[in-house]
């Protein structure tokens, strides 16, 4: 298939799926280099893809993935981006649903680094789960952020005007990550995405949060029920843990709407305590004592080519 990129690429197995569409690996055929594709319809209610690989381009940077080009095909919309390795939700699991302390905390302080980024460029991106971030394919140290499907500008990068508080909105992003504030249906800005990366680190270490799992009938009880879990005291929350993650919560919690955080001073918290603790910032994770990472299952492969994928055929085959 010639996207008109500078380049041919022939779709390989299916990495994933989401909302917003699928995730291929494809070849391309000018170098044999491997390749990821994200495809969605253009005919579906709210298309972002488009959207993405705008985000994508003006956020270049370490830990965010290369863009090799977008473009309108038939009825999808394709978008061509670096190959990365597994999510961390992937790792997680390989891991037996536990992350010691030495990985969450370097983890941390990577993703932190990836927040302060996008945050400087006056981006939130409003979707932070272990999903969204992924190791590199051929770097297994360095965490990335990805599917900034959801991402949203939170200032004007001329007049540095903050976008306005609003109330009444409906959840963005995923409930079990997503901050109290979210939960109440307060616009997001910079603290949020602060505050969902906490609960990211929370699930690595207990390998459960408490409000998982809770019976609802409709999506509307599991939110509310969700919810009114959040309220709880967050040293509760942290119980067990070293004091340093009840601190950054706080610290999250205690930001008002427009207060840029000094996220600089909470990548030291982290670093201190692994000093304290007597670990190095060595990049030494526990997944890469697994081996070989690339046998790490994205999504459980079809039996059968789905229809979905026989249509692609016709765009990225020759």
């Amino acid at each position: 298939m010639d996207l008109k990129l500078g380049g041919k690429y022939k779709i390989g197995k299916k990495l994933g799926s989401g909302a917003f569409g699928e995730v291929y690996v494809a070849k391309d055929l000018n170098n044999d280099s491997e390749v990821a594709v994200k495809v969605e319809s253009n005919r579906t209610r709210h298309p972002q893809l488009l959207h993405e690989a705008k985000l994508i381009k003006m956020l270049k940077g370490k830990g965010i993935p290369e863009l090799k080009g977008a473009i309108i095909e038939g009825d999808y919309n394709v978008m061509v981006m670096q190959l990365l390795g597994p999510s961390l939700e992937n790792l997680f699991k390989m891991c037996k649903n536990k992350f010691g302390l030495h990985t969450t905390l370097m983890f941390g302080i990577q993703a932190l680094e990836r927040v302060e980024h996008i945050q400087s460029l006056d981006f939130l991106h409003r979707d932070i789960k272990p999903d969204n971030f992924t190791i590199g394919n051929k770097k297994p140290s360095t965490v990335y952020m990805i599917d900034f499907g959801l991402a949203k500008r939170f200032r004007n990068p001329k007049t540095g005007q903050h976008i306005p508080w609003k109330e009444g909105k409906n959840l963005t992003g995923t409930a079990r990550y997503a901050s109290l504030n979210t939960h109440l249906g307060y616009e997001q800005s910079r603290r949020d995405d602060l505050e969902g990366l906490g609960y990211v680190m929370l699930y690595f270490l207990k390998g459960k949060l408490p409000w998982q799992g809770l019976p609802a009938k409709t999506k509307k009880e599991k939110y509310d029920k969700i919810k009114e879990k959040k309220k709880m005291p967050i040293e509760d929350l942290c119980y067990k843990l070293p004091k340093e993650f009840s601190k950054y919560l706080n610290y999250c919690r205690s930001l008002n709407f427009e207060d840029k955080p000094c996220i600089s001073d909470l990548r030291k918290l982290f670093k201190n305590l692994l000093s304290k603790k007597g670990y190095e910032y060595d990049l030494k994770f526990e997944w890469l004592n697994k081996k070989p990472l690339k046998t790490i299952k994205y999504v459980e492969q079809e039996e059968e080519e789905p229809d979905y994928k026989k249509k692609l055929k016709a765009i990225f085959d020759h």
